[in-house]
């Protein structure tokens, strides 16, 4: 096995994709069935049934768009989707969606079953059901270039941007000559970066969409009255806006830009692509991602494989569906998180590394963790899910261009 060419395996899917992972999800429609479906899943105390859902209870395009997209990523082998039974939520359209792409699905809907006790054990027999019907499946060869790889930044401080930060841009830049897609966000967090970015596009039409979704995020958060400059980044040592979305845009290394998305778009083949996470039209439904988390999610949606989490004060979160692998950027961080992190970025600031080393051992945790090897969050159980309220357009033509292979 050579280290370009990594003997990967995955689940096939109906849509030709291939999942790292093949996880039962049990998924709530609205917060009034968030309980009984969380008790249906802590029942398998199981890494691989994941809990997740939508808590609004009136409708919304976006929501629906998600739960679609997440139901049928391609670490998710089956489905039981959990309603109340009088949401908005179009539950029967789901529930055909998700059948369609081939997968075991079934709809509990709470008010018909008998309420909470008679759910609860109606939805533990239909997910060991699906349990036994995934363990028949068998692994496929997975090529390296099948994967989609997405990074974001949580918990900043002044030592992202000199060490894990660059670090995952490297990683990122050798993906992409293996042809994988890379996903960094988000352009909230990039604002004063967009004519650099720009010039990275692979056609000016590109840097010009790049250019305007830059600035509709700085109007989105000039109108909400707070930016993405947090007080835990001050105490963390970041002085300026300027420096922290310097440290942010070190994520993405240095190859061309290929795309621009947004939440659910799927990259149609390898290469490097902004993913645009701040709504379209004037703010509605309030900061655009009040986590890190919401945003994992919308990486998720767009095929993510697993997630790369740089880290410089610390977070101790995963998610659900795909693995997250998380990067300390910061070596105190690192003694007194460690149990939390996988790799300590923070050798860097101490001259145990270098900027390539850490890019290299990031490269090498992704491949372990592609092969089925746990993430130090997977391990631990975190399974972090959440999705609120948005609205976005369609993509145009130009955000997607169309690569010429000589």
């Amino acid at each position: 096995m050579s280290e370009s060419q990594p003997a990967l395996h995955g689940f096939m899917r109906s849509d030709g994709r291939k999942g790292i992972r093949n996880v039962v999800v049990v998924a709530y429609l609205v917060e009034c069935a968030h309980h009984v479906s969380r008790r249906i899943s802590s029942h398998f105390d199981d890494l691989d049934v994941h809990l997740i859902g939508f808590p609004g209870c009136y409708p919304n395009e976006y929501a629906g768009a998600m739960m679609r997209a997440v139901c049928t990523h391609p670490n998710v082998g089956a489905v039981l989707l959990v309603s109340l039974g009088c949401e908005s939520m179009d539950r029967d359209a789901l529930r055909a969606a998700v059948a369609a792409s081939g997968r075991p699905v079934e709809l509990l809907v709470i008010q018909e079953r008998g309420g909470t006790r008679a759910s609860i054990a109606n939805g533990i027999a239909l997910v060991d059901g699906m349990r036994r019907q995934l363990a028949a499946q068998q692994p496929v060869p997975m090529a390296l270039s099948e994967l989609v790889v997405g990074t974001i930044c949580g918990g900043s401080d002044g030592t992202s941007g000199i060490t894990a930060n660059p670090a995952v841009g490297r990683c990122f830049d050798k993906l992409v000559e293996r042809d994988v897609a890379c996903v960094f966000e988000e352009t909230g967090e990039l604002i004063g970066c967009e004519n650099i970015m720009a010039e990275r596009a692979v056609n000016p039409e590109l840097g010009g969409l790049i250019q305007a979704c830059v600035a509709k995020a700085e109007r989105y958060y000039r109108t909400m009255g707070f930016g993405s400059f947090a007080p835990g980044n001050a105490d963390g040592g970041l002085t300026t806006l300027e420096e922290k979305s310097m440290g942010a845009y070190s994520k993405s290394g240095s190859s061309p830009i290929s795309g621009l998305i947004k939440p659910g778009d799927v990259p149609p083949s390898g290469g490097l692509y902004l993913l645009d996470v701040v709504p379209d039209g004037e703010p509605r439904f309030g900061f655009p991602n009040i986590a890190d988390n919401a945003e994992i999610v919308e990486m998720i949606a767009c095929g993510c494989h697993l997630t790369l989490f740089t880290t410089g004060r610390g977070s101790v979160v995963g998610s659900a569906i795909s693995p997250v692998l998380k990067i300390c950027a910061n070596p105190e961080t690192y003694q007194r998180l460690a149990d939390d992190m996988d790799i300590n970025a923070g050798r860097i600031l101490t001259g145990e590394a270098s900027l390539d080393e850490v890019g290299d051992d990031i490269y090498r945790a992704v491949l372990a963790v592609a092969g089925g090897e746990r993430s130090v969050s997977e391990a631990l159980g975190h399974q972090e899910f959440i999705l609120t309220y948005k609205s976005f357009e369609p993509i145009g033509p130009g955000c997607l261009p169309v690569r010429h292979v000589s």
